[in-house]
């Protein structure tokens, strides 16, 4: 006897409300789809009519992936879509595909040299100019399907696109795509923040999180959460793209904005170089910067001193309440991104040094 599929019943109000969410979701998402051949693609490459975005250029294959791409290619395997965003001035922006883009356009129109094959061993040191004419004409002729996410697309899809197909990569986290999806003063004052020599002195990372632009996400979290957590739905990744969008906008219209964020970023590090002597620092490991412990003392600092703006001539003491069991249980990664855990850890240490001047 088969078995009955089981009944998962729900309301008719949440059968409306998902109703409702997946044509507000659709309608934000207006792409069409396009196959384009391999000679075609080099040759857009060549003529710069693919864009590449800044947060992807550092990152390039090594001589070997590069080789066994082609050598797939050659082969007639399938070749993963290409993912564009059409800008305004009809360029289209990679948002996955970079790298085979750019091999295929050392290989086909550059001087890019084969090695380390797994199946076609005779091809090893030869270029695409050493094959045969027919050879040469077939591989150009080899199509790649793509899709593009167009102009009359609103951020959010961009969003939405950028962070579902960087899901689990080692290249994209949320920073970068930020970076892909909005641009702007904000995020221009973002980056060079995150530059600063004191910044990398009291935040110090690995050269792993380094190049995964961790920095900046700090940056980013301490005016989000700073700012207030009006909206905060204890997803940070979300809260953070709607404030950098907003304050892109806001910094357009007043461009005295990015001073004065500036100078509130630059004296929350004096105050903290000279309050906390580990920087944001765990003492147990301290060549990495845990985010809850930098966001309670970044944001509780400048919580502090918008409250006592004496605070920032003084240096409190703060070695007994810093080491305490009661600050490492607010700032312990557990459920750390819920809103309550988060504005725990900042009062903490507003309170605590707020309680130093009184």
């Amino acid at each position: 006897m088969a078995r009955q599929p089981r009944l998962h019943l729900i309301s008719a109000e949440q059968l409306a409300a998902a109703e409702a969410e997946i044509v507000d979701r659709s309608r934000r998402i207006d792409f069409y789809m396009t196959e384009y051949s391999v000679e075609l693609l080099a040759e857009k490459m060549a003529r710069d009519e693919f864009v590449i975005p800044a947060y992807q250029r550092e990152f390039t294959w090594e001589s070997k992936r590069k080789s066994r791409f082609i050598e797939s290619l050659i082969m007639g395997l399938p070749i993963p879509f290409l993912f564009f965003w059409e800008m305004e001035n009809g360029k289209l922006e990679i948002v996955d595909g970079s790298q085979r883009l750019r091999t295929l356009h050392e290989y086909v129109l550059g001087d890019m040299t084969l090695d380390q094959l797994d199946e076609l061993p005779s091809l090893e040191g030869t270029r695409f100019g050493d094959l045969s004419s027919s050879r040469q004409r077939k591989i150009k002729n080899r199509s790649i399907r793509g899709i593009v996410l167009n102009e009359h697309a609103d951020d959010q899809a961009r969003f939405d696109m950028f962070e579902r197909i960087n899901t689990g990569s080692k290249v994209a986290n949320t920073a970068e795509v930020r970076r892909g999806a909005l641009r702007g003063p904000f995020l221009d004052l973002v980056l060079d923040l995150s530059r600063l020599p004191l910044f990398a002195e009291l935040a110090p990372v690995s050269g792993k999180a380094e190049r995964e632009r961790i920095r900046e996400e700090l940056v980013t979290r301490f005016f989000a959460y700073g700012d207030g957590l009006e909206g905060y739905r204890e997803r940070p990744a979300q809260f953070m793209f709607d404030y950098t969008k907003r304050m892109n906008e806001r910094m357009e219209e007043e461009p005295d904005l990015v001073d004065t964020y500036r100078a509130r970023f630059e004296r929350m590090l004096d105050f903290v170089q000279r309050a906390f002597p580990q920087g944001f620092r765990k003492p147990s490991n301290p060549n990495s910067t845990p985010r809850a412990r930098y966001e309670a003392i970044s944001v509780g600092s400048h919580k502090a001193l918008e409250e006592s703006p004496a605070l920032f001539d003084q240096v409190p003491d703060t070695a007994g309440w810093l080491t305490s069991a009661l600050f490492g249980e607010v700032t312990t990664s557990d459920a750390a991104n819920t809103r309550a855990k988060l504005q725990g850890r900042i009062e903490f240490v507003r309170a605590a040094l707020v309680a130093d001047v009184e």
